[in-house]
């Protein structure tokens, strides 16, 4: 039970006075797992991330292209769960300017100057208003990159860390405050009523650092990590029959509608969810458009129409409050996303009636026949 308590989904999240600090991008993710043994072996010998740091209780881990100290923090403790959704932010002061946004909004904040993590220096950890334990730095520890490394290279190398996404109960609440903290948005799903069910949120110029899932929140649905191409995954996955350990994948691989991107889920020993990512898009711009998908359009899952296991729905991993216990989860208020979650998700594509207008993509048009 969190100590801090989480205000109702209904109540919106005050405008902090003081400025925002200026997030870079996702950086990494402090993973609690029950079984560091296990834990490491999945990560580093069987999807081959790269082993930087280890100690008692600890393993930190990098993809092949970064040159930051680790992407994921593994740390052995009593519960599966989520220690710190971890930023990097582009200045020493900016570090400031989070502990101040954050203090603004009477949340619970830790300053460490010596950091959270091995690694990483002067870092605020804060339970944000939504109940999300994220953590925001800028000193940190230069590694060698990897990327010319080929010989260390497997055919299904993971090369950076993409995304978070995290479930939430009440998502244009918490779009609205990731907007106050500088995220933009680049799709979401919407019923006709305008009803939001999803968000994608960024700060560098891909689809997302992270995104907003309705549901039991806060939690963490999947953390992601990209590869070069699409055919690195499908090496991912007869690495995993070959090892035997196909029953870690839970779904894909697959073409997602919303981000365009290739993916695949996999189940790690304590059950977090890890997606590996390819090919999404650019969204740099200023004025890069915003895709909305309807919420009964099947192909935003899955482009192909395949199925969705329930799993993707019921099942998150906890997040931790600053002193390290479960935060407790709130229920979704609006439940009509039911309605249409399995109905959509749980049946192969079926083609729209004959009179209906054809999707705007097919015309050779940009905007994928969503209205925007």
């Amino acid at each position: 039970m969190s100590s801090h308590p989480i205000p109702a989904p209904a109540d919106p999240v005050p405008t902090p006075g003081a400025p925002p600090p200026d997030v870079l991008r996702c950086a990494y993710l402090d993973l609690q797992v029950t079984d560091l043994a296990a834990s490491g072996a999945f990560y580093a010998d069987v999807l081959g991330l790269v082993v930087t740091a280890e100690g008692p209780g600890w393993v930190a881990l990098r993809t092949f292209d970064e040159f930051i100290h680790h992407n994921l923090l593994l740390r052995e403790g009593p519960v599966a769960a989520t220690a710190a959704f971890a930023f990097r932010v582009r200045s020493p002061e900016d570090v400031d300017r989070a502990e101040a946004f954050y203090r603004e909004l009477d949340c619970p904040v830790e300053r460490r100057r010596e950091g959270f993590a091995p690694g990483v220096g002067d870092a605020v950890r804060v339970q944000d208003p939504l109940g999300f334990p994220y953590e925001f730095f800028h000193a940190v520890e230069h590694v060698e990159r990897l990327a010319w490394a080929y010989d260390r290279h497997g055919p299904g190398a993971l090369v950076r860390l993409d995304h978070f996404n995290q479930v939430t109960p009440d998502v244009p609440r918490a779009v609205a405050f990731m907007e106050d903290l500088g995220f933009r948005v680049t799709e979401d799903i919407q019923d006709t009523a305008g009803t939001v069910y999803a968000a994608w949120l960024r700060r560098k110029p891909t689809v997302h650092d992270t995104a907003l899932t309705g549901g039991a929140g806060p939690a963490l649905h999947h953390v992601a990590f990209a590869t070069h191409e699409k055919h690195n995954i499908l090496a991912i996955c007869d690495r995993l029959g070959a090892l035997r350990q196909s029953d870690r994948i839970e779904r894909g691989p697959g073409r997602h509608g919303v981000s365009n991107a290739f993916y695949l889920y996999l189940r790690d020993p304590d059950g977090h969810r890890v997606e590996i990512y390819t090919q999404d898009y650019y969204t740099g711009d200023p004025d890069n458009p915003v895709v909305t998908w309807d919420v009964h359009d099947n192909q935003r899952r899955d482009f192909w129409g395949n199925p969705v296991v329930p799993s993707w729905y019921t099942q998150a991993t906890p997040v931790l409050d600053l002193g390290g216990r479960p935060v407790a989860l709130t229920q979704r208020r609006d439940d009509s996303e039911l309605e249409v979650t399995i109905g959509a998700d749980g049946f192969s594509y079926t083609r729209p009636d004959e009179d209906a207008p054809m999707p705007s993509w097919k015309q050779g048009e940009y905007k994928l026949g969503h209205q925007l």
